[in-house]
């Protein structure tokens, strides 16, 4: 369905009855990334809600990608569908947006999992090691020249560098016109050089039931930041950790996260057992 919030239109992917599921993508996705969660939580009683973030797939590209801009469309979403609070669960630049979502509005975010990224503030303290990962983050700073990269040869080295499962399904959307420069947006409006060596940001700690879950054939991400998250978690805190997937876990090896997502889930909506 198409959902308006405060003039910019979402694509929203609803399905199933229940306790609400807020489910958050990354770069380069869209909702279709969710598909086998979604099977899987709306057969266990629970209704799914996966927006395309703006700026990608079907939703609009208003020019502004920040995260503050993203937590704005995720209240409003939540506003119009008459959902009080929803468990949150995002992947990616969706995990970043779902800590800044639980640090900011407490009450909308029942629980939350945070899938590859980890805290803000941890990743900003994770060293080296992770920057090394991180490369690409200042190579898509500089517009037109991340775009020419990116789409050379029929998206060759989107290809390569990304090891996308999708990679046909991500890069036929990339390919419309816009596509690729919208979906850059929330690294160029969110992460700018200047943040790269700044301080860690200080944000107030997480106080609903957390999961922090990274996959062991992550080629972006590195596990300590996501290990280290629970020290901003005063809520329960769980870690897990999916073994023989790469960064998309959600398509490499979905029945192992819809195990651990149904699990926690499943604890969270009775609470004795946390």
């Amino acid at each position: 369905m198409r959902i308006d919030v405060d003039g910019v239109g979402l694509e929203v992917s609803v399905a199933g009855t229940g306790p609400a599921v807020l489910l958050l993508h990354g770069f380069p996705d869209t909702h279709e990334l969710w598909r086998h969660q979604v099977a899987a939580l709306t057969a266990a009683g629970f209704r799914t809600i996966a927006p395309d973030l703006r700026g990608f797939g079907a939703s609009d590209r208003p020019g502004s990608y920040d995260l503050g801009a993203h937590v704005g469309d995720l209240l409003g979403l939540l506003d119009r569908l008459e959902v009080p609070a929803a468990h949150v669960v995002g992947h990616d630049w969706g995990a970043a947006i779902g800590w800044t979502l639980a640090t900011l509005a407490p009450d909308r975010v029942r629980s939350q999992v945070a899938l590859s990224v980890g805290h803000p503030a941890a990743f900003a303290r994770s060293g080296y090691a992770q920057r090394e990962k991180s490369w690409y983050m200042l190579l898509f700073q500089f517009e037109g020249v991340a775009e020419q990269w990116l789409s050379a040869d029929g998206f060759a080295n989107l290809r390569e560098w990304s090891g996308h499962p999708d990679a046909d399904r991500v890069i036929a959307r990339l390919a419309e016109p816009s596509a690729l420069t919208a979906a850059l947006g929330i690294y160029r409006d969110s992460l700018p050089p200047s943040r790269l060596v700044a301080p860690p940001p200080v944000l107030p700690p997480v106080t609903a039931p957390t999961l922090g879950v990274w996959s062991s054939g992550d080629r972006f991400l590195i596990e300590e930041p996501m290990i280290a998250s629970g020290a901003y978690v005063t809520g329960p805190w769980t870690y897990a950790r999916v073994e023989d997937a790469g960064h998309w876990m959600q398509l490499d090896r979905p029945h192992a996260l819809n195990r651990l997502l149904l699990e926690f889930l499943t604890r969270v909506e009775s609470p004795a057992r946390l």
